[in-house]
């Protein structure tokens, strides 16, 4: 193990003397909200990302293991959206003084959960609106808004964000969905961090038809 240390998911900072990255799972208070195994984001705060998330809404936010997550990314939750089946989107129940009882959850454009997959890349000052499912080691561009879904090993940018390539053809996709190395155990995951970081494809697909 590097330094003799051995990885732990439990380890709020994963780089001795720097605080600006945590592993996200040993932070979180909120129980609407599950990280995986190892994903860390580019702050000392994640929670603050995680934008107009009610308790009244119920919706979750479910990040999986190892997701790279920048700085300035925003998890936008269903509480910011507004009755939109109505004359008005105004939310007078929100403020003071107002006549309205609060609408049903009927009544409001809820998407449902949002769920971001494993060794998912997302970039700096990225928006993930409510309700979109990314899938795993999907990669999303610097300042993308992204309001779809995200199939696994693709690249999105923009605003609104749209998809301009997958990172590898289907039968490398398939292998590396069979493999799910995220799942494995920290010594083994080890071992396969030659495969797991090498850029010669070829090999890699060889390697991978051999284990799984």
């Amino acid at each position: 193990m590097k330094d003799r240390r051995r990885p732990n998911p439990a380890t709020i900072h994963p780089i001795a003397g720097y605080v600006s990255l945590i592993y996200v799972k040993p932070t979180i208070q909120n129980p609407n909200i599950v990280v995986g195994d190892f994903t860390y984001i580019a702050d000392s705060d994640f929670e603050r990302h995680v934008t107009h998330h009610y308790d009244f809404i119920g919706d979750k936010l479910i990040i999986g293991k190892f997701c790279q997550i920048a700085a300035g990314v925003e998890f936008i939750m269903n509480g910011a959206n507004h009755q939109m089946n109505a004359v008005s989107t105004f939310p007078f129940y929100t403020l003071e003084g107002w006549q309205m009882k609060s609408p049903s959850l009927g009544d409001l454009p809820l998407k449902g959960d949002t769920l971001i997959g494993n060794d998912v890349w997302i970039g700096q000052n990225a928006t993930i609106l409510p309700g979109v499912h990314i899938g795993d080691g999907a990669i999303i561009g610097a300042n993308a808004v992204v309001g779809i879904d995200v199939e696994p090993y693709a690249i999105v940018v923009g605003n609104p964000a749209r998809q301009v390539k997958r990172r590898f053809d289907d039968d490398l996709i398939s292998l590396l969905e069979k493999l799910r190395w995220w799942d494995r155990a920290v010594d083994e995951i080890n071992r396969l961090i030659p495969l797991l970081t090498s850029g010669d494809l070829e090999m890699v697909r060889r390697e991978l038809q051999k284990l799984i």
